[in-house]
């Protein structure tokens, strides 16, 4: 078995965790270091990160790591939390013993594989990067409300005087999306969410589209132009007139997990919109198992 260890190398917290874990390997495995973390666990013969070949790959730190990680590989992934936001993470690094418990599931193979639908996306024929979370389509000024066009499987649908428009996946839709009052979907459920960013006089409604249909934006106000954001991680310009049309990608992000804990997850994060009286998961991986 090959285990890939990957992490944000300005968090501490996740150099020591990955070396802890290569310690704790030792010849159970085959371990591939990206070239950062090997930087800094002081190791020769780390690869760059896309070209890490593996059939698990541990990545430290927190959502941003986790999205930066999931836009350049396709090896599944688990995700260990070391830093500010985690809720993608299925293992709290603060808990060195679910830690510990987690490495011993991958090594013996008790875990599974969940794959998440991706959006994929151009403008006028020149492709953007895969999005995990979101595509955002706003005004490329800060303050200025404009027009935007919107169109589902080129058929125009309608047009929203906003900041911006978001669409999101099901993975997305706890995110950014969630902020603009988009609805919470299961990730089992496969959808394009539609949001808008602050629209004037509009009731705050999003549309939940076909995941098989293609979501097509374009700021309509002549010369002025907008800026699509990947997932928080990437800008594009769109000129006026543009469209940047949004579809399901063939690839998909693939995440190693130990049992099916969603709506366990959100209830940990304060985030479902009803209460049950039940105290929240302190760390979101308190109901981990141990190994049998």
């Amino acid at each position: 078995m090959r285990i890939g260890f990957a992490a944000n190398p300005g968090k501490p917290a996740g150099v020591r965790l990955a070396r802890r874990a290569v310690d704790r390997i030792g010849g159970r495995a085959e371990v591939v270091l990206t070239d950062e973390i090997a930087k800094a666990l002081g190791q020769a013969g780390g690869v760059p990160l896309e070209e890490l070949e593996a059939d698990v790959l541990v990545a430290f730190g927190g959502d941003g790591t986790f999205l930066y990680t999931l836009r350049r590989t396709g090896v599944p992934l688990l995700p260990v939390h070391t830093g500010t936001v985690g809720f993608l993470a299925e293992v709290d690094g603060e808990r060195v013993e679910s830690f510990d418990d987690a490495l011993e599931r991958v090594l013996e193979g008790r875990y599974f594989v969940e794959d998440r639908m991706k959006l994929a996306a151009e403008i006028e024929g020149r492709p953007l990067p895969d999005a995990v979370n979101e595509l955002v389509v706003h005004t490329s000024q800060v303050a200025k409300m404009r027009p935007f066009e919107i169109a589902i499987e080129e058929e125009p649908v309608g047009e929203v005087r906003a900041d911006g428009v978001i669409l999101a996946t099901p993975t997305g839709s706890t995110s950014y999306a969630l902020s603009a009052l988009g609805p919470i979907l299961d990730p089992s459920v496969e959808a394009i969410v539609v949001a808008t960013l602050a629209p004037f006089r509009v009731t705050q409604r999003a549309v939940v589209v076909d995941p098989l249909k293609t979501v097509s934006i374009r700021p309509a106000a002549p010369g002025k132009e907008a800026v699509v954001v990947v997932d928080g991680q990437s800008d594009h310009p769109l000129s006026a007139g543009e469209w940047v049309r949004a579809y399901r990608s063939s690839r998909r992000a693939s995440f190693v997990r130990f049992g099916s804990r969603f709506f366990h997850r959100l209830r940990g994060k304060r985030i479902l919109p009803w209460q049950d009286g039940t105290p929240a998961d302190p760390g979101g991986d308190a109901d981990l198992p141990p190994p049998a």
